[in-house]
């Protein structure tokens, strides 16, 4: 496929999807458990969007509470996106499993692109998240085991589209402020058996816009720290924390816009995915054309294979369900260089940005999972 062998996620053994059974295994119900963790009476975990472990590890005099904590790796899973890894970490099964299997999706017979993040169809047309992702999620069996888990982020992501596809089945604890996500936090540790999340997303954001490792990057990042510290000194004992992150991320270095580029618009019915992992979908008869012509202009650059290469490949996990098949691109082209693929037209505001996320490589793969407890 031309250069570095891409980095294909540790399903089953260490990627964001083993991470759900596992805290499930911590508070003693019967699920697996191969990350090892130990028991304990309650468990938190902070949830940081974009924090790589790369990057924290480029950076660890800044976030110093968050460098001396145990730690290991995990794979995020691919793509390294938000909606794939909050869909591994609200199900605890891999993307070709839950299949979400990237930002923006065909929906198999109708022409038309689905955005998973913000949940939105052409038209306005409105996608029943239960049939979008029907997989039960670890909230619902952690319910059905009297487990009540809670989830802390923002008041605007309560009942969206996206929330209610991953996060079905917890108990929902809106919070604006780091103050008053702390609090919430804290209330709900206090409750027996606790299953908390805490959801962080201005690192991934101010990455977005300003490039990882920016001064502004770095502010998130010692608020990130000073956060994980606080909801450490406030736990119960008996509890862990553990701290981890849906992706990394990268800054690019060259930007190719697909809608002006004609070898890679020849042949080509919709661009979904996003700009580090591109779902191509082709016209009828044209899916060996447009290729062949990818796989040309992105050579040393970007890993593009076809759909059967990159289900066999093990990229979305050991297998793609039938029905979720027709979601992937004709053409996957995943940049490993300092690449991202844009279309500026479509979405302008992605070709603005500085960082960016979704490949395969360790900068995007790689995330921490830090542990501090009290047992």
């Amino acid at each position: 496929m031309g250069g570095n062998a891409p980095l294909i996620p540790s399903y089953g053994t260490a990627s964001l999807a083993e991470l759900p059974s596992a805290l499930l295994a911590v508070l003693g119900m019967d699920e697996p458990n191969p990350l090892q963790l130990a028991p304990a009476d309650r468990v938190c975990l902070f949830l940081v969007d974009g924090l790589g472990a790369e990057s924290l590890r480029a950076h660890a005099d800044r976030a110093p509470f968050l460098a001396a904590a145990a730690k290991t790796t995990l794979t995020a899973g691919f793509p390294a996106t938000t909606v794939t890894s909050l869909c591994s970490l609200g199900t605890g099964v891999p993307p070709g499993e839950h299949g979400m299997l990237g930002l923006m999706l065909a929906v198999p017979g109708t022409g038309q692109l689905f955005n998973c993040l913000r949940w939105t169809l052409p038209g306005g047309a409105f996608m029943e998240p239960g049939r979008w992702q029907p997989a039960e999620t670890v909230y619902q069996r952690a319910a059905a085991a009297g487990i009540v888990a809670g989830y802390v982020a923002p008041a605007q992501f309560e009942g969206t589209g996206l929330t209610e596809a991953v996060y079905r089945g917890v108990r929902y604890l809106a919070a604006e402020t780091v103050d008053e996500r702390v609090a919430r936090v804290r209330t709900a540790m206090a409750e027996p058996r606790a299953h908390v999340t805490v959801y962080y997303g201005d690192l991934d954001a101010v990455g977005h816009m300003t490039g990882w490792g920016s001064a502004e990057w770095l502010t998130q990042l010692e608020i990130v720290d000073r956060m994980a510290e606080r909801l450490a000194a406030d736990l119960p004992p008996g509890s862990a924390l553990y701290i981890t992150a849906d992706h990394g991320m990268v800054n690019v270095t060259e930007k190719l816009d697909a809608e002006t580029e004609p070898a890679l618009n020849r042949g080509v019915a919709m661009l979904g995915g996003e700009a580090r992992a591109r779902h191509v979908y082709a016209e009828p008869g044209a899916a060996s054309e447009v290729l062949d012509a990818w796989r040309e202009t992105l050579a040393g650059k970007a890993w593009v294979v076809s759909r059967q290469e990159a289900v066999e490949s093990g990229w979305f996990g050991p297998r793609v369900r039938p029905e979720w098949a027709g979601r992937i691109g004709d053409v996957v082209a995943v940049p490993y260089a300092g690449l991202a693929i844009t279309a500026p037209r479509a979405h302008p505001i992605e070709a603005l940005f500085t960082g960016y996320h979704g490949s395969m490589t360790t900068a995007e793969q790689y995330v921490p999972l830090l542990e501090v407890s009290t047992r």
